[in-house]
């Protein structure tokens, strides 16, 4: 009996792609002796953006990233750790010597002229592509603290793009959601909340105090910081990128890899990946979401391979991207600065009802060693009922395990958890209780510009993706990369979960029994007044 292959060797099994012996891959060699530079380096995306562009694009010249310090570590410690990262395993196994092309940038994009020195200003002229993705993506970010990084650090980046003499490309990355307040989003410019200078002005006359205070006007019908100051930056790089090749790209909401460079890798608990997260351990039990709405998500990897790939159009297409500019400047402005709605519920949908039932079956098969409760996840409708369920699911539990953990002695913990789990409940209900449509054309016609054998390095066509099959590895990477619970532990977990799994029940059944024993005995002495 032949053996069966492995998820692995299936991923790799050259006989699914076509046969690409005719053609010669153009990418690459378009990044052959290239300099980049990359912004948000450290975060989840650059983490990725880095690795597929130094694995598939091998003959880049220098690579600039980014970096501040943060959390008492220095920018060089932080560097040094950077590459610790799993992710590079691949990289580092096919290219020992990459790191000789990496070179770190002390940089911080919140503090005026990007926290650069003269010298590492001057040394990264030579750039010829940026891609711009730091941000801050709190919900919750102050204005100030959010325009300073989204907004004012863009403009910069742009304005200092213009002093670079042989620059071919600015790829930045933006949000499906910056223009959330309207139904149907297309791949064109919107009106700002506010345009950018003002925007800056303010915060250069107001102290933190009056911001503040004005932030709920400024911010208006935006739900949260994060869209509100990604729409700005959205304008920022409309006026300030004449002159150069430019683009925006809009991704959904981003969650683990499907298969570069190693399937399910994911390194946070933001959006989906967040709600996964809390129901697999057993600590999210609601959420406000019509389950037959589309769960607008994307793969990481597929993200990644679509951002170099726009990299590499524009600059393919610079000059007739600036003619437009100079020939007519009442033009469209997306024909200079195209946009990219990178979503997938044009092409390729997938509710929340589907997604997290998905996640539910194959994540009961890898049950982690730290799960808390057994899984039980009620997608509400109705705002009111996901309000009632907060009250019965998360803060009654919350106050008697905590009670319980005080008389034992121990420290109480799970009322401050549920603190965060509710407020993230809530930032997330805007998005996970509406429907928006989208607009994608931009990227159906990217990936036609393709040759057969870039769409094989460079595979972004959502079209293509097997929910089900990607959906069986979200949870494990997210077992054995956020929760840093090897698969060595698996039984150790199943067994764990059987005994939550009965504890569940058990309580169910007891507390139905007395439900339904209460609501006789009302009866009973509501027939005994007659």
């Amino acid at each position: 009996m032949a053996q069966r292959k492995t998820y692995i060797e299936e991923m790799l099994d050259m006989s699914d792609f076509p046969d690409t012996s005719n053609y010669k891959s153009e990418i690459p060699k378009f990044f052959a002796g290239c300099n980049v530079l990359i912004t948000g380096a450290s975060g989840f995306l650059g983490i990725l953006l880095i690795e597929k562009l130094l694995r598939c694009c091998p003959d880049i010249e220098k690579m600039y990233v980014l970096m501040r310090a943060k959390k008492e570590k220095s920018p060089e410690q932080r560097f040094k750790e950077h590459f610790d990262s799993p992710v590079y395993d691949k990289l580092k196994e096919e290219q020992p010597n990459f790191s000789t092309k990496v070179i770190m940038i002390e940089a911080d994009i919140s503090k005026l002229d990007l926290g650069l020195s003269s010298e590492n200003r001057k040394r990264i002229l030579d750039t010829n592509i940026i891609f711009h993705g730091a941000a801050t993506v709190r919900f919750n970010e102050s204005i100030r603290h959010a325009v300073n990084i989204n907004v004012r650090g863009t403009k910069q980046f742009l304005l200092l793009a213009k002093e670079m003499p042989d620059f071919k490309a600015f790829i930045y990355i933006s949000t499906a959601f910056s223009h959330c307040i309207y139904q149907f989003i297309e791949e064109k410019f919107y009106p700002p909340p506010i345009e950018t200078d003002k925007i800056l002005t303010l915060l250069d006359i107001l102290d933190d105090e009056q911001i503040e205070k004005l932030s709920p006007a400024l911010i208006g019908k935006w739900p949260n910081s994060y869209a509100y100051t990604k729409a700005i930056a959205e304008d920022a790089v409309r006026q300030y990128s004449t002159g150069i090749p430019a683009c925006i790209v809009r991704p959904s909401i981003i969650i683990s890899t499907a298969k570069e460079p190693i399937p399910g890798w994911i390194n946070n608990v933001y959006g989906a990946a967040g709600v996964v997260m809390g129901a697999a351990i057993g600590l999210l039990r609601t959420l406000h979401c019509p389950p037959e709405n589309i769960a607008e998500v994307v793969p990481a990897d597929y993200v990644i391979s679509h951002l170099i790939v726009a990299s590499w159009d524009i600059a393919k297409r610079k000059n007739a991207l600036l003619s437009i500019e100079n020939a007519n400047p009442e033009r469209p402005e997306t024909e200079r600065v195209p946009i990219y709605n990178y979503v997938s519920i044009c092409q390729n949908p997938i509710t929340w009802g589907r997604f997290l039932n998905l996640n539910k079956i194959y994540g009961m098969q890898v049950v982690s060693t730290h799960v808390i409760w057994y899984y039980m996840l009620v997608l509400n409708r109705y705002k009111f009922m996901h309000d009632v369920c907060v009250i019965f699911l998360h803060k009654i539990p919350a106050v008697v395990v905590d009670i319980l953990l005080f008389l034992s002695g121990r420290k109480p913990m799970l009322r401050e958890t549920y603190k965060k789990i509710n407020k993230f409940n809530s930032a997330i209900s805007y998005f996970s209780s509406q429907q928006w449509r989208f607009c994608n054309d931009t990227v159906i016609k990217l990936w036609e510009r393709m040759n057969p054998a870039d769409r094989e390095i460079f595979n972004f066509n959502i079209d293509n993706l097997d929910w089900e099959s990607y959906l069986k590895h979200m949870i494990p990477g997210m077992r054995v990369y956020l929760v840093n619970d090897p698969m060595e532990t698996l039984e150790e977990g199943r067994a764990k979960y059987r005994k939550l799994k009965i504890a569940h029940y058990t309580l169910i059944t007891v507390l139905s029994i007395l439900l339904i024993w209460g609501i006789l005995s009302l009866f009973i002495r509501i027939l005994s007044l007659f």
